[in-house]
């Protein structure tokens, strides 16, 4: 699993027009699973998201977590994560899950990382076309990959 993840200010993720879901402080986490992911893959990306500290203790250094700030998440699937653009200029998404492998990992991922923060955890909508709007607060960007973990 890959994923990008944004401390903001505020996110929403809108499709067709309507606003599917929105935070005001928090993460964006843009997320793409490949098709060698499984359940530990999860398991492990939503301790590390969860336990992540990336914002601001009262002495202003990155110390507290979005548990420990009480923040929010939304999450959007993004195969294109998975983009190769070794050859030629159109990538290719071959090493992007298929939709039965990909869906429940991205389901179990929203609902665990659901329960470790205690909140309910935004999403936009699997396969859909969707626009993300964000303002980064720092900006802080971080990139994982399960299959880097060291």
């Amino acid at each position: 699993m890959r994923a990008v993840i944004q401390r903001v200010n505020r996110a929403s993720v809108s499709i067709n027009g309507n606003v599917k879901a929105a935070i005001n402080g928090g993460l964006l986490i843009l997320l793409g699973v490949g098709e060698e992911d499984r359940q530990e893959d999860v398991d492990w990306l939503v301790h590390k998201v969860a336990a992540l500290r990336i914002f601001d203790d009262e002495n202003g250094v990155m110390n507290r977590s979005i548990i420990d700030v009480g923040g929010t998440c939304l999450v959007v699937s993004q195969f294109t994560l998975f983009a190769s653009y070794k050859k030629g200029n159109r990538p290719s998404w071959i090493k992007a899950a298929r939709h039965e492998i990909s869906i429940p990992l991205y389901e179990a991922f929203c609902q665990q990382l659901s329960m470790a923060i205690g909140k309910a955890v935004g999403t936009g909508e699997f396969g859909a076309n969707m626009q993300v709007e964000l303002v980064n607060d720092g900006p802080v960007t971080i990139c994982m990959d399960t299959k880097n973990k060291e």
